[in-house]
C-alpha cells in the first residue's frame, strides 16, 4: 500500500469528516464537468456514467486525459480530507489525539525518565532521502497545479468567508482544472538531471523548510509538555538528496551535475534565510530608548553589528536599534555568503552562533517570548538545512570504480576477484605515498570518477562541510569494493592516514545481504578504513536495498532477508565496538518496501534503529509526502516520531525461537516458488508480452536512459520496470506472489496452525508482510490480468505461467484469509477499500484499452496511438497511487 492511502487508514474517520469528504468530492466533480463539458463535450456522456463503455475512437485521447485529472483530484481531496481530520482531531483531543505525533509518543512512554529521554533525543537523526527514480508520471506543472488546488481547498474551510469570497475561491478551482486540461500530464521531452534537480528542490522551497521547523517545534512543545521544563531539543532531520549526485546507471549525471546541484541547494538554502532574516528585521523594532540594554548584552550585539560594519559612505540606519542593526549585518554575512563577496561566513557554525547571540540578547531583556517566534526558528532552520539545503550523496556502480582502478594499475594489474587484486589493494592502500597518477593518460570514466571524489574533499573543506555526504557503492559484493573507494580516494587527494569521507555500502540482492556481516568483518579489519569510517560516534552507516531483493526472492523473502541482515550486521558491529545505522532504500509499492511509516519502524529488529534511520523517498512518493505543508509537516513528524518511539521502547523482547524457525521455514518455501516461476520456459517472454514494460520506455519520467527498461534475461530486469509493469497488468506478483505456497505447505507439514496464528498476532513483522500481502492481493486483478494474458504469442507459455499464477493468487487469498480469520480480502482496511472503489470501474475501461492499444501498436508499430497508450499508463498509475 502506498503511503497516500496510509494516511487515510490512519485512526478513525467520523460521519462528519466522511460527509465533508463526499460533499468535497461532489462539488469538485461539478467543477470538472464543467471544464470537460467546454473542453470535450462529446466525452463527458462517457466519463460521466451516462453512456456505457469508451467514446469513439478519436475521443479516447479527451477521454483518458479527463479521467486522469478526475483521479488526481480524488487523490488532493482524500488528502486535503485527512488534513482536515488531523486538525478536528487535535481541535478535540489535544496534539496527543493525533497518531504519528511527537505528543502521542511523549504522553504514551509510560514511565520513562528525563535522563534517558535526554540520551535517546541527543542521539535522534531521521534523514529523509530525496531520490530521481523514475518512477514520477506526473510533470513538475501539473504537481504545482495540485498544489495550489490543495491550498485552494484548504482556504474553503474557513467559517468566516462571505459568499462572494468562497465563489472566487471556487472559481479559481475551476480554473486550475481548465489549466490541467490545458497543460497536459504528459512530459514531451524526457527531464534532464539539471531539470531534476530544480525539481526536488521545490519541494524545499514550497513545504519543507517550513514543515521542518514547525516539527521541530511540536517536538519541543510535546517534550516541555511531559517533562514540565522548556530545555530546548536539538532538530533532529538531517535531509539528504540524491538528485544530481546518483550516477549509478545514468551517464546523465556527471561532476558538472554535481557541482551544479551543489550550487543549486546552497543558493536556495542562503536564499531562504535571506527572506527569513529580512522578516525578522523588520519585525524587531526594539529601541534601547525604550528598552534598556545592560552593557553584556549591547557588547554582544556589538561584535555581530562589527563582523559586517556598513561601507564608510553608507548612512547609519536604525540609531539605538541594536536588534534591527545586528540582523541587518547578519544578512548583510548572508548576502555575501552566497555571491563570494564581502564578509561572508567562514563556517555555518558562525552564522548559527550570531544568531544565539541575537537570541540570547533578547532573553536577557525579558523578551524569551519574542526570542522564540521570531529568532529560534531561524537558528533551527540554519541548523537543520545550513548553506546547504541537504547533504548531496553520490552513488556509483561497485563495477564501475572497479574499472576505474584496474586502468590506473595498467597493463599487467591482477583480476578482479583474484587473491591478487586483494592483495595489491590491501597494500597501496596502505602507502604513505601511492604512485604519482597521471589523469590527462586516464579514459573519460577515470577521469570523470578522480574529478568526482576530487569535488567531494573541496566541498568537505567549504563553510559548509555537510553539503557533500557519503559516497554509497550500490552492488556492493566484497569489501575490495569499498576499499577501492578509498583508495581511488586517496589518488583524489583525501590523504593517507584517516580520509574524510563515508563509504557506505548498498547491500541489495538476497545473496549481498546475507554476506554484509563478513563484507564489513573484513573491511573493518583495515586501519585506515576502520579510521576512516568511525567518525567519533562509534556509529557505522549501512543501506540495505528493498527493490532488488524483492525481484530476487519475492516479497516475504525479501521482508525476512533484511530483518535477518540488520540483526547479523548490528552482532558483527559488535564485535569492534560499533553501531549501525541503517539506511532504507524503500520506495512507495509494496514490493520495493512501501508500507504504513509508523508500523514498518516498528517491525525493525529489535536494538537496530537506535535513535538514528534514514530512509529514501522516491518519485512519485516525494510529490504524496511533500506537495504542500500540512502533509509535509503530518509525514515529517510522523517519521521522527516513529523513530524515537521505537529508540525509547525499551520492552520489546527478542523475536522468540519457534518464529524464527517459522519465519526460515516460510521465507525458504516462498523464495522456492517464487524463483520456479522466474526460471520457467517462455517466463521472459510471458512478462513482456503480458505487460507494458517495453513501451514504458515511451513514458518520459526520469533522466535515466531507457535501456533501464525492458529485458533480455533475469539478470537485465531493472527493480522499477519490473514493479510498474506488474501494477499495470494487475498481476502484482511481486506484493504477494510465493506467500500462499508457504503458509499452506507449512500447515501441510507442521500441522500447527496455532503457531501461524500466534504468530499473526504477537510478531510485529509477521503482521506487518500479512497485511501488506492482502492488500496487494486486493489490488491485484487476475480477470484483468487474463485479458493481458492474451497478448502472449505462444498459448503454451501462456497457459502455463498465468496458470501458475492464477494457482498461487488462488492460494494466497486462501492463506491471508486462514490467518485474518476468515474476513473477506480488504475488508479489514475500509478506507483503503473505500478509495480503490472510487475509481475501479473507470480503472477496468482504461486496461481494456490499455490492451487494446498494446495489440494495436504492436501489430502496426507505425500507428499514431503512442500518446493514448502513455496516457493509460498515467491513469492506472494515478489510480493505483503508484508507479514502481
Amino acid at each position: 500500500m502506498d503511503d497516500a492511502v496510509a494516511r487515510i487508514e490512519a485512526g478513525p474517520v467520523t460521519v462528519t469528516q466522511t460527509d465533508y469528504a463526499r460533499g468535497l468530492r461532489r462539488e469538485l466533480r461539478e467543477l470538472w464537468r464543467s471544464v470537460l463539458a467546454r473542453r470535450a463535450p462529446q466525452v463527458l456522456p462517457s466519463l460521466s456514467g451516462e453512456l456505457k463503455g469508451l467514446p469513439a475512437e478519436a475521443s479516447i485521447t479527451e477521454y483518458l486525459q479527463g479521467l486522469n485529472i478526475w483521479f488526481q483530484l480524488l487523490r488532493i481531496i482524500e488528502e486535503n480530507a485527512a488534513t482536515r481530520a488531523r486538525r478536528m482531531t487535535e481541535v478535540e483531543t489535544g496534539p496527543a489525539g493525533i497518531e504519528g505525533s511527537f505528543a502521542r509518543v511523549m504522553e504514551t512512554t509510560g514511565d520513562l525518565a528525563e535522563e534517558q529521554f535526554r540520551a535517546t533525543a541527543q542521539q535522534l537523526s531521521v534523514g529523509p532521502t530525496l531520490t530521481a527514480h523514475p518512477t514520477e508520471a506526473k510533470r513538475a506543472t501539473v504537481l504545482e497545479i495540485h498544489r495550489r488546488i490543495a491550498h485552494a481547498l484548504a482556504e474553503l474551510e474557513s467559517s468566516r468567508l462571505t459568499k462572494r469570497e468562497r465563489d472566487t475561491l471556487i472559481s479559481g478551482i475551476e480554473c486550475e482544472i481548465d489549466l490541467l486540461w490545458l497543460t497536459g500530464e504528459l512530459r514531451l521531452e524526457r527531464p534532464t538531471p539539471h531539470d531534476e534537480i530544480g525539481w526536488g528542490l521545490q519541494f524545499f522551497r514550497d513545504s519543507i523548510f517550513d514543515a521542518a521547523v514547525e516539527v521541530t517545534g511540536s517536538y519541543q512543545d510535546a517534550v516541555s509538555q511531559r517533562f514540565g521544563n522548556s530545555e530546548e531539543v536539538a532538530p533532529c532531520f538531517d535531509f539528504h538528496s540524491w538528485i544530481g549526485g546518483d550516477r549509478d546507471g545514468n551517464p546523465g549525471v556527471t561532476v558538472e551535475t554535481t557541482a551544479a546541484a551543489l550550487k543549486q541547494a546552497r543558493a536556495a538554502a542562503i536564499e531562504r534565510h535571506q527572506q527569513d532574516l529580512i522578516r525578522a528585521t523588520q519585525h524587531l523594532s526594539i529601541s534601547s530608548t525604550i528598552s534598556h540594554l545592560p552593557d553584556p548584552v549591547r557588547e554582544s550585539l556589538q561584535t555581530v553589528i562589527d563582523a559586517a560594519p556598513l561601507p564608510e559612505d553608507a548612512p547609519r540606519r536604525n540609531p539605538g536599534e541594536y536588534f534591527r542593526q545586528a540582523l541587518s549585518a547578519i544578512t548583510r554575512r548572508i548576502v555575501a555568503t552566497g555571491t563570494g563577496e564581502g564578509p561572508a561566513y567562514p563556517h555555518v557554525r558562525t552564522y548559527i552562533a550570531e544568531l544565539r547571540k541575537v537570541e540570547a540578547a533578547l532573553e536577557a531583556i525579558g523578551a524569551a517570548k519574542l526570542a522564540r517566534r521570531m529568532i529560534r526558528p531561524l537558528r533551527w532552520q540554519a541548523e537543520i538545512f545550513g548553506f546547504r539545503t541537504f547533504m548531496l550523496d553520490v552513488r556509483q556502480n561497485s563495477s564501475v570504480t572497479t574499472q576505474v582502478i584496474s586502468e590506473i594499475w595498467g597493463e599487467g594489474a591482477p583480476e578482479y576477484g583474484t587473491p591478487e587484486w586483494t592483495q595489491r589493494l590491501r597494500s597501496e592502500i596502505g602507502m604513505a605515498e601511492l604512485p604519482a597518477l597521471d589523469i590527462d593518460a586516464l579514459g573519460p570514466q577515470a577521469q570523470e570518477l578522480i574529478a568526482l571524489l576530487a569535488l567531494m574533499y573541496q566541498t568537505r573543506l567549504g563553510a559548509d562541510p555537510r553539503a557533500i555526504g557519503p559516497f554509497i557503492l550500490s552492488m556492493t559484493r566484497s569489501s575490495d569494493d569499498l576499499l577501492g573507494v578509498y583508495l581511488l580516494a586517496r589518488y583524489a587527494g583525501f590523504g593517507s592516514e584517516k580520509l574524510d569521507l563515508k563509504v557506505v555500502p548498498l547491500f541489495e540482492t538476497i545473496g549481498d545481504l546475507r554476506a554484509a556481516p563478513q563484507i564489513l568483518t573484513e573491511l573493518l579489519r583495515v586501519p585506515l578504513a576502520r579510521r576512516s569510517l568511525d567518525d567519533g560516534n562509534h556509529r557505522i552507516e549501512i543501506m540495505l536495498g528493498y527493490s532488488d531483493s524483492n525481484k530476487d526472492g519475492g516479497y516475504l523473502t525479501s521482508s525476512w532477508e533484511l530483518g535477518k541482515a540488520q540483526r547479523s550486521i548490528k552482532q558483527a558491529l559488535a564485535d569492534f565496538r560499533l553501531t549501525p545505522s541503517f539506511f532504507h532504500g524503500r520506495g512507495g509499492s509494496v514490493s520495493r518496501g512501501g508500507a504504513p511509516t509508523e508500523r514498518a519502524i516498528a517491525a525493525q529488529p529489535r536494538g537496530t534503529v537506535n535513535g538514528q534511520l534514514r530512509t529514501t523517498e522516491q518519485g512519485e512518493v516525494i510529490s504524496a509526502k511533500f506537495s504542500n505543508r500540512p502533509t509535509a509537516q503530518h509525514e515529517l513528524e510522523r517519521l521522527a516520531s516513529s523513530v524515537l518511539a521505537q529508540s525509547l521502547d525499551g520492552r520489546r523482547i527478542p523475536m522468540v525461537p519457534e518464529f524464527i524457525d517459522t519465519f526460515e521455514a516460510l521465507s525458504g518455501i516462498s523464495q522456492t516458488t517464487y524463483q520456479e516461476l522466474l526460471r520457467r520456459p517462455g517466463f521472459i517472454d510471458y512478462f513482456q508480452q503480458s505487460s507494458p514494460v517495453e513501451e514504458l520506455a515511451k513514458l518520459k519520467m526520469g533522466s535515466r536512459p531507457t535501456r533501464r527498461f525492458g529485458a533480455k534475461s533475469l539478470e537485465d530486469l531493472r527493480a522499477i520496470p519490473w514493479v510498474f509493469a506488474w501494477s499495470q497488468n494487475r498481476h502484482l506478483i511481486t506484493g504477494w506472489y510465493g506467500i500462499g505456497t508457504a503458509i499452506s505447505e507449512f500447515r501441510r507439514i507442521q500441522n500447527n496452525d496455532e503457531l501461524l496464528l500466534r504468530m499473526f498476532e504477537k510478531s510485529r513483522i509477521f503482521r506487518l508482510i500479512v497485511d501488506e500481502v492482502e492488500k496487494s492481493l486486493f489490488h491485484a486483478d487476475l480477470d484483468i490480468g487474463a485479458q493481458y494474458a492474451t497478448l502472449v504469442a505462444d498459448p503454451a507459455v501462456r497457459d502455463d505461467i498465468f496458470g501458475r499464477i492464477r494457482k498461487e493468487y488462488d492460494a494466497s487469498r486462501e492463506a491471508i484469509m486462514f490467518l485474518n480469520g476468515g474476513t473477506p480480502i480488504g475488508e479489514r482496511f475500509p478506507m483503503m477499500s473505500a478509495t480503490f472503489g472510487r475509481v475501479q470501474a473507470d480503472l477496468a475501461r482504461v486496461h481494456d484499452l490499455q490492451i487494446r492499444l498494446l495489440h494495436d501498436y504492436r501489430d502496426r508499430p507505425g500507428r499514431d496511438i503512442l500518446v493514448p497508450l502513455m496516457q493509460t499508463m498515467n491513469c492506472i498509475s494515478t489510480a493505483l497511487g503508484w508507479t514502481g
